[in-house]
C-alpha cells in the first residue's frame, strides 16, 4: 500500500511558477516509478510527466516539454514537479500516482495508487 498526499498548487499568474510536492507513505518508494497526470474541467485525466524508480529516466507531454521538470527525493520519500512559464492552459487538478510495474509511463490504467490532487489555477 502506498498513500500520497500532493501539495504546493495554488493560484499563480501567467508566466509565472510553482513547484508541486508529493510524499509518499511507506518504504516502497524506490520500488516504484512516479508519474504527474491533471484534469481540466470538462476534460479527461491527462499524462503530464513520469519518472522511473532509478530516477535516471524521465518522460514528459509535449504540451509540457522544456516547461516543467520532474524529479525525485529519496530521502524524503517525495516526488516534485516544478512548473515553470505557466499558462492559463494549465490550470486543472494536479495528481501524482505511483505505478509498481512500469518504468514511468503515460498510461493513467497502469498507476496503482492514486493521491487526491491539488488545484493548480492560471490567470491570465
Amino acid at each position: 500500500q502506498v498513500q500520497l498526499v500532493e501539495s504546493g498548487g495554488g493560484l499563480v499568474q501567467a508566466g509565472g511558477s510553482l513547484r508541486l510536492s508529493c510524499a509518499a507513505s511507506g518504504r516502497t518508494f524506490r520500488s516504484v516509478a512516479m508519474g504527474w497526470f491533471r484534469q481540466a474541467p470538462g476534460k479527461e485525466r491527462a499524462f503530464v510527466a513520469a519518472i522511473n524508480q532509478s530516477g535516471r529516466s524521465t518522460l514528459y507531454a509535449d504540451s509540457v516539454k522544456g516547461r516543467f521538470t520532474i524529479s525525485r527525493e529519496y530521502a524524503k520519500n517525495t516526488v516534485y514537479l516544478q512548473m515553470n512559464s505557466l499558462k492559463p492552459e494549465d490550470t486543472a487538478v494536479y495528481y501524482c500516482a505511483a505505478d509498481w510495474e512500469g518504468n514511468g509511463r503515460d498510461e493513467a490504467a497502469g498507476y496503482d495508487y492514486w493521491g487526491q490532487g491539488t488545484q493548480v489555477t492560471v490567470s491570465s
